[in-house]
């Protein structure tokens, strides 16, 4: 079963004297591989996996933790079998990333790629991972020439998603070649899928469903407080509990809550304690992590920094935490093993308005109880209104007491953020069927340009069929080719399609740019090139440009216009501006966008040469550029905007940047100011969580990441920041430069913290001392350069003695003297063990 060149531990053998490649050959060898795991097959599992082989289509419908993966796995070996090509698809990146490394371990590097439109990873593979859109990109662009034979779909209820479920319907309806696997534990009625994916591939469609669970649920509606629940299920052994909040302040806000409750044994406490030795909790929500653990109690939610999600996940995987306060994410895939899964509320804002859950969203998060291996019983615990919880628990104290009774008056329910339930609501989105698939099929002229990009066959007759076989009802079917009419004649007027010959083309020239994926790349790249490199400011130019390009963090820009109008306030009522005229002052505020004239122009000229950039357009902002031009950390920046809570928002979006800096902006355009940025924000991100930037590195060498699982085994070693020379340098600078910045504003208290905040121990720095030292400074030169030529690699000296280093940054004064330098010590194996740059400030030189 391995293969001699991979070392995968599954991989067709060749076929021996007599033997014949067919299902039964393929059922065979994946069963013996299955054996050899030491697993054993539950009945819904074998009975898929043999119509896989069979070549059949199969709608696998079985409870979460009942073993869906590995019938994946069967498609996937079916189609290395018969030298064919298997797409595996997931709804988020995340889930991308983690199948594809999982696969990675399975079938061996060499045959798995990896797609999900800003990484690529061995794209000929003959398995590939990526979102639903990549396949729906590809599907509309090569219909039933696409190189593909199996189309394995996880977590298929996202067809219902009213942004993304186009991406999910688009395959079924345009690769008739294709053989598909259709997986999640919430489908409800499956027929029409069953007739439809018949239809289209000409091979039977099997459902195989089971309500049968490796680890049987118990329901239960609680009326007592949340407190006292939790420690009744403690009571009853019934950790870890999730418990189920609808929104990430809620889950931190409970959390603090339950630190009076002691969850832990003192061997537990000293086991947590051994666990976290050399974990950092340097961010400001950090600190309250930190906090909570100790006592047993993790958060998890998306807002959080991926190193503290996956230490949660690792303890709860150790069983140390006995409750994790978390939001309803927990349904898509998270790795944290419960026994528990305890509801706050039934209902949540959906976007438009609170409403109950739907069975489908209860069914997700409650199957993630019970732990297999682990539990025989799992257990879905639902809260009562939090208003009914009080009025009964007022009415049990005032029993017996005629006077107390008569005189209780019922607390309402709330008039805003809820949507009433009660025990019978519960024992409905128990015991229902999901709710049907709902479709989501849209036309954008993407979509049609796309089909009508295909060289194969007329793509207006593919257009039009893609729009009959839709899975619309009629009269929705309709409007949609009234909106693809509109746009296919807008294209025509915009002289981007043609139809003057016998069939409609698009325009030979704009094809070889076409990309939905990279499309804003392509924008991106034109812009830099067309700029001045001899700017002062080109590097801030090109940062914005970039910017430009990627999607909007809500969360963060809306914490800038927060602050922005707090200042503004403040502002006005000291210049005395009366209340209405600064309430108008305040609605024009928005968050920043340096260089917006120049995108906008830009892009309108890009979006008429390029049509395949419609419906994406740019987003000026400045993120990156703001804490770069502040010259703050990633953990000050986290404070100067309030975004504790989305931590987590900003790594991620400042990890995008990053990575379109390396990957996008051509070497040429490269300037060393530009470098020194890009530097600069590696460094942050290095220094705040290297966890992201580990997984890109897994993500480009599969086999060395694979090398160094094996031989790292559970070993629990300090990372070396010291190894890599090049990035601890940049580090040192990072940590220099706020100094710099701190020197420049001639904020002497804050240079005095940070001189304390970057060495081992307290050098006692006294604000009135750094001062002094530079008094001679500002009266001959005025002002510390700080534009990002001052902040040039080549303004930083280091000496290197064995593990010590003398470190020398020039103060860059406007007529470029330098004749000031700061003067730092380091010693390597201090800095190694802290995990950080420790600088040790000995002076400020002249001369």
């Amino acid at each position: 079963m391995t293969d001699p060149t991979t070392d995968a531990p599954l991989f067709p053998r060749p076929l021996r004297d007599g033997e014949k490649l067919d299902g039964d050959w393929v059922l065979t060898e994946f069963l013996a591989y299955v054996e050899g795991t030491g697993m054993e097959l539950y009945a819904a599992q074998e009975e898929a996996v043999l119509e896989i082989t069979q070549g059949n289509n199969v709608i696998l419908n079985t409870p979460t933790g009942s073993g869906k993966s590995l019938v994946a796995l069967a498609a996937c070996f079916s189609a290395l079998a018969y030298g064919e090509r298997a797409f595996y698809t997931a709804p988020i990146k995340a889930l991308v990333s983690e199948k594809f490394l999982a696969l990675c371990r399975v079938f061996g590097p060499d045959n798995v790629g990896m797609m999900t439109g800003d990484a690529t990873v061995n794209h000929d593979a003959p398995i590939i991972c990526c979102t639903a859109e990549i396949l729906s990109n590809l599907a509309l662009r090569e219909g039933a020439k696409a190189d593909l034979e199996w189309v394995v779909m996880d977590e298929f209820h996202y067809y219902s998603d009213r942004d993304r479920g186009v991406a999910w319907q688009v395959p079924l309806l345009t690769l008739p070649q294709a053989r598909f696997l259709l997986m999640s534990a919430t489908l409800g009625d499956t027929s029409f899928f069953q007739e439809s994916i018949t239809a289209l591939t000409g091979a039977e469609t099997v459902l195989v469903k089971s309500e049968e669970r490796p680890v049987p649920l118990d329901f239960s509606y609680a009326e007592t407080p949340l407190h006292e629940t939790i420690t009744d299920l403690l009571k009853e052994a019934r950790a870890p509990i999730y418990i189920v909040h609808f929104a990430q302040r809620a889950a931190s806000e409970q959390a603090q809550k339950l630190t009076s409750i002691d969850f832990l044994t003192k061997e537990q406490k000293a086991e947590i304690k051994e666990h976290l030795r050399g974990f950092r909790f340097d961010s400001p929500f950090g600190k309250e992590l930190s906090r909570f653990i100790p006592h047993g109690i993790g958060v998890h939610h998306a807002g959080m920094l991926p190193k503290y999600r996956l230490l949660v996940e690792k303890l709860a995987q150790k069983g140390l935490l006995k409750v994790i306060c978390g939001t309803d994410t927990l349904g898509v895939g998270i790795n944290i093993p419960l026994r528990t899964v305890l509801f706050t509320q039934l209902c949540k804002y959906d976007g438009d308005k609170v409403r109950i859950l739907s069975v489908r969203d209860f069914q997700q998060i409650a199957g993630r109880a019970g732990r297999r291996g682990y539990d025989t019983q799992g257990s879905v615990v639902v809260q009562a209104p939090e208003h009914v919880i009080e009025n009964l628990t007022a009415k049990r104290r005032a029993e017996g007491d005629a006077k107390k009774l008569k005189k209780l008056r019922a607390k309402k329910a709330p008039e805003r953020g809820y949507a009433h339930w009660d025990e019978k609501t519960l024992e409905k989105l128990r015991t229902s069927e999901p709710e049907a698939l709902v479709s989501r099929f849209s036309v954008s002229s993407g979509m049609l340009l796309s089909v009508l990009c295909r060289t194969a066959e007329d793509g207006c007759k593919a257009m039009k069929r893609l729009l009959v076989d839709s899975h619309e009802p009629p009269r929705k079917k309709r409007t949609h080719k009234r909106t693809a009419l509109a746009v296919f004649r807008a294209l025509v007027e915009g002289d981007i399609i043609d139809i003057s010959g016998e069939r409609v083309r698009v325009h030979a020239d704009l094809q070889e740019d076409f990309s939905l994926n990279h499309a804003l790349s392509l924008f991106a790249v034109q812009v830099i090139e067309s700029l001045d490199k001899n700017d002062r400011n080109y590097a801030l130019i090109v940062l914005s440009v970039i910017e430009s390009i990627l999607e909007n963090p809500s969360a963060i820009l809306f914490k800038q216009v927060d602050t922005l109008k707090a200042r503004k306030v403040l502002e006005l009522k000291h210049a005395g501006v009366e209340y209405d005229e600064r309430m108008a002052e305040l609605e024009m505020i928005t968050y920043p966008k340096p260089e917006k004239e120049l995108l906008w122009a830009t892009y309108e000229i890009f979006s008429k040469e390029h049509p395949w950039v419609l419906g994406h357009s740019i987003a000026p902002k400045s993120i990156a550029r703001d804490m770069y031009e502040l010259g703050l950390s990633f953990n000050a920046y986290v404070k100067e905007y309030g975004l504790q809570r989305a931590e987590g928002v900003v790594l991620r979006y400042l990890s995008e940047t990053y990575r379109t800096m390396t990957q996008t902006i051509p070497e040429t355009s490269k300037t060393e100011e530009l470098a020194d940025i890009i530097d600069w924000l590696g460094g942050e991100l290095h220094a705040t969580d290297s966890s992201l930037l580990e997984e890109w590195r897994k993500l480009s060498d599969p086999k060395a990441a694979l090398l160094r699982e094996k031989s790292e085994g559970d070993g629990k070693e300090q990372e070396d920041i010291t190894k890599d020379r090049r990035g601890f340098v940049v580090l040192i600078r990072n940590v220099i430069w706020r100094l710099v910045q701190a020197l420049a504003r001639k904020d002497w208290e804050a240079a005095a913290a940070q001189v304390g905040a970057a060495a081992l121990v307290d050098p006692r720095v006294a604000p009135e001392d750094l001062e002094a030292s530079l008094r001679e400074f500002f009266e001959e030169y005025g002002e510390i350069r700080t534009d990002p030529a001052a902040r040039s690699p080549r303004h930083l000296q280091i000496e290197e003695a064995g593990r010590d280093w003398t470190v020398w940054q020039s103060l860059v004064d406007p007529e470029e003297d330098l004749g000031f330098r700061l003067v730092f010590r380091l010693n390597l194996d201090e800095c190694r063990e802290h995990g950080r740059p420790l600088l040790q400030f000995e002076q400020i030189q002249s001369g």
